[in-house]
């Protein structure tokens, strides 16, 4: 039930006064992408939290004029309108770079702000009456689901005082900035650790003895510590900086980790007294099942994580903090590999291979993992970023007739460049910080959403008034 101040109105009538304008996007030709000028954005890149814009497409620059009608403005609310993803919501801030709609994307934007705040809009487009209108309409046609301009024309709407659509849209957005910003600085975060990764264990495997003394060059200046010392040079931190060349490179400690020649292995040249061991040297490499689903002895009630690949699809950070469901102690009885405990490295096996992530809990698996326990001496974080990295080679060894499947058996033997034990050891001091802080920020972000989910309902239907959700807001931010 909306606030008694509230008005109740439809798109269309917003529309007609000039409050309101939706629009969608320009069907873009193949010849006109691949430039370097605006980008396209298609549907796949919105996701439920923000919007994705890596391997977006560009329109040829030329092209532009053509084009700007259809660009995005900071404050419009966007939302998905064709196949599964159908009202999928985001919003359009001043951060983000110029970008144009694509046709299965459509645009809210407020024209009158005194009547309309485009945030608000925002999480209106998240709560119920929104979403009961959009499955009302999913409902009507045996077609996939799809949200036309004319379906969204009668879409009702229940707008509070423009003053608490102001307040509405600040306290939300508060906490979803924060949540943003989090995610950017674990996105930071976690491209650290994977240079370091890089930089220490995979920058010089493509290196063979004759190649030529200037691509040696260049290959060192990535920050290959090995490379560095047999050349003759300072091995550079990594990630590399200005800074970091005008110290000198690497602390002697740490380069003293590294052997300044190297020795042939199946894998090609590797630092010398390094080892090439297979996966399943440095981990136990378990499966899972899925208990009976029409069985509720195995799910009602249940208090042990369960995860599929799904729970790893939706992160941002490869980080597992919950599941979607959970089984119980009957249901975890049923599953061989049991309750793995917090620390455990999960690869998706299958549909697609791929998807990873430590657990920070303890948790049990279905069949569509791969997980890695590490043994004593092997980091997880390692594991983690060995996995990312060798994606092609674990993909490759993959069969299947309907989809691509890694079996525990082929990935075992995937052989992986082993460092020292004094050189494993440092690296996981160096990027356990980094972790940790990865950690750390993914819960209070997984607290802020639950906050803001809560908020979102009660504030947009008016049952919650502004005063008392900034009271909450403030006594945590």
């Amino acid at each position: 039930m909306a606030g008694d101040d509230f008005e109740r109105t439809t798109f269309a009538e917003l529309i007609s006064e000039g409050s309101l304008e939706i629009g969608d996007g320009y069907r873009a030709k193949n010849e006109e992408l691949g430039g370097d000028g605006p980008i396209f954005l298609r549907a796949g890149h919105v996701t439920d939290t923000h919007i994705d814009f890596s391997g977006v497409e560009r329109f040829h620059s030329e092209l532009e004029s053509c084009v700007r009608s259809k660009l995005a403005k900071p404050g419009d609310a966007v939302v998905t309108t064709k196949g599964n993803s159908t009202g999928r919501t985001t919003f359009v801030t001043d951060a983000m770079p110029p970008f144009v709609y694509s046709p299965h994307l459509s645009y809210w934007r407020s024209k009158d702000i005194t009547r309309i705040e485009g945030g608000f809009l925002r999480y209106w487009s998240k709560g119920a009456e929104f979403v009961e209108q959009l499955a009302g309409m999913k409902a009507s046609t045996d077609m996939a689901p799809y949200l036309s301009l004319i379906d969204q024309k009668r879409l009702c709407i229940s707008l509070p005082p423009i003053s608490q659509q102001r307040a509405i849209a600040h306290i939300l957005g508060t906490l979803d900035d924060k949540i943003e910003l989090n995610r950017r600085m674990n996105e930071t975060l976690e491209a650290m650790a994977r240079a370091l990764f890089k930089s220490w264990f995979v920058d010089f495997l493509p290196v063979r003895a004759n190649m030529e003394a200037r691509n040696r060059k260049a290959l060192t200046q990535t920050g290959d510590p090995v490379r560095a010392k047999a050349e003759g040079q300072d091995p550079l931190p990594a990630p590399q900086s200005d800074a970091a060349r005008q110290a000198g490179g690497l602390p002697k400690h740490l380069a003293d980790l590294f052997p300044d020649f190297f020795e042939d292995s199946e894998l090609g040249e590797i630092p010398k007294g390094w080892q090439v061991k297979s996966v399943g040297d440095l981990a136990d490499v378990v499966g899972g099942t899925t208990p009976n689903t029409k069985e509720p002895a195995y799910w009602d009630g249940g208090t042990h994580a369960w995860a599929t690949p799904k729970d790893l699809s939706r992160l941002s950070v490869p980080v597992l903090l919950d599941t979607e469901r959970r089984i119980t102690d009957a249901g975890l009885s049923q599953i061989g590999s049991g309750l793995l405990p917090k620390g455990i490295v999960l690869l998706s096996s299958r549909a697609p291979i791929g998807y990873l992530a430590v657990a920070e809990i303890p948790v049990a698996i279905n069949q569509g993992f791969i997980a890695m326990m590490p043994k004593a001496g092997t980091s997880n974080i390692f594991l983690l970023l060995w996995a990312s990295i060798a994606h092609e080679e674990i993909v490759s060894r993959a069969n299947g007739s309907t989809f691509l499947e890694i079996s525990k058996a082929n990935f075992r033997p995937i052989p992986v460049v082993t460092p020292s034990v004094d050189a494993m050891r440092v690296f996981e001091a160096l990027a356990r910080p980094l972790y940790e802080r990865i950690v750390e920020s993914a819960y209070e972000s997984l607290t802020l959403a639950a906050l803001r989910d809560t908020l979102l309902p009660k504030l947009i239907s008016g049952e919650l008034r502004v005063k008392a959700a900034e009271s909450i807001i403030g006594n945590i931010m």
